[in-house]
């Protein structure tokens, strides 16, 4: 009999690391029977979702509140979906809120069914209370980095480190060609924005990332701008994006990435991706104010919200949180990287040391991460047998 293993993944960045596993799942055992619920990269694997995610990436208090009762019938959709398929092992990839509700629906109405969570909440930064919780709910834990562990360490939940994913995803840029294939000059400085994934994202950082990005064009002949559009949020971007800026399919982003001289970014996983492609970053962020106000006042604990300054201990990428998130501010951080290429390769140092910090070289997370679904699935048939 078959192993059947159900991925459930509620954004696009969820969707992306559910394909990755997907992937190192069916190298290791060709048998697998792999469901589940995800976006297009999943059904690129042959995983056709059993419930629509379409709108679920929301993020705030706010978003929340309006998102509810669509959020409240996916996560429906979605543990039907998982009693209707009878899986030997569920694993719920990032999506704190979404994925949570669903290993509860799961395990109130299943509880001999395994369920795994891929990538925790930020305990470390915000509402540590979340490691309970959590424990509560699964039988293990993948988790992107070491310090994490010892938040879930008193409620006895497994755990498996391993790693950024965007390390072990890492395929090499051929900037050169995307500037070719633009018509740019080998001189000419290419700023990138990258506004975000989600709607939310699109809204509130993108006007000042592009208002920085005009800042940074108006007094130099030679800077073009360009972005790269995430799939989940294209129409939002190109309605968004100046006349003067560059649409990158999102096919070519690794080689944007690597084209650019620096990239203005929304705080998420696109800020190590670049960093791969050896790219300074300038990080800005905003959340709802009502959002912000009870993060500040009660949640968010963490000096840095980029996870290369998280790793670093040190503002590494220069971040813009909320109120210091302006035009100005991310322009004038950005100029230097611009104007002076030894400020260009300082950054660029100091980033690789960062992703060394991360795991940069090592096994990639969706191989760990697949060799730890499998052994909670063959710790299980041990019990079971007795041997």
């Amino acid at each position: 009999m078959s192993t059947k293993i159900f991925l459930v993944a509620a954004e696009s960045s969820g969707d992306a690391l559910g394909a990755d596993l997907a992937r190192a799942l069916k190298q290791r055992d060709a048998r697998i029977e792999l469901v589940g619920v995800g976006g297009p990269l999943m059904a690129e694997e042959g995983i056709e979702s059993k419930a629509d995610i379409k709108g679920l990436a929301v993020l705030g208090f706010i978003d929340g509140l309006l998102a509810y009762s669509r959020v409240k019938r996916a996560v429906a959709a979605t543990v039907a979906a998982v009693l209707e398929a009878k899986p030997d092992v569920v694993v719920l990839i990032d999506s704190w809120g979404f994925t949570l509700r669903v290993a509860q629906g799961v395990r109130a109405a299943a509880p001999h069914i395994k369920l795994v969570k891929y990538i925790g909440p930020q305990v470390w930064a915000t509402r540590p209370g979340r490691a309970k919780t959590l424990a509560a709910v699964v039988d293990h834990l993948i988790c992107i980095h070491d310090f994490e562990t010892p938040f879930y360490a008193p409620y006895n939940l497994p755990c498996t480190v391993c790693g950024h994913p965007a390390l072990g995803r890492f395929k090499p840029g051929d900037g050169p060609a995307l500037r070719e294939r633009q018509g740019f000059k080998p001189d000419d400085k290419v700023v990138l924005v990258l506004p975000g994934s989600r709607s939310s994202e699109i809204r509130r950082v993108g006007p000042t990332l592009w208002r920085a990005a005009e800042l940074l064009d108006r007094d130099r002949p030679d800077v073009r701008l360009i972005v790269v559009a995430a799939r989940s949020v294209h129409k939002a971007v190109i309605e968004q994006a100046p006349a003067a800026a560059r649409v990158i399919d999102e096919r070519e982003k690794e080689d944007a990435f690597a084209a650019a001289t620096v990239a203005l970014a929304a705080s998420g996983t696109v800020t190590t991706e670049v960093a791969l492609q050896g790219t300074p970053v300038i990080v800005g962020y905003k959340l709802g104010w009502i959002t912000w106000a009870l993060a500040r006042a009660f949640l968010f604990k963490g000096k840095y919200a980029t996870l290369m300054n998280v790793a670093a201990d040190a503002e590494v990428a220069p971040e813009f949180i909320q109120t210091r998130c302006t035009p100005e501010n991310i322009a004038v951080a950005a100029a230097p990287i611009i104007d002076d290429p030894a400020a260009r390769d300082e950054q660029v140092r100091r980033q690789d040391e960062a992703l060394a910090l991360m795991g940069r070289g090592g096994t990639p997370a969706a191989e760990i991460a697949a060799d730890a679904v499998l052994k909670v699935l063959s710790d299980q048939d041990r019990r079971e047998t007795g041997t």
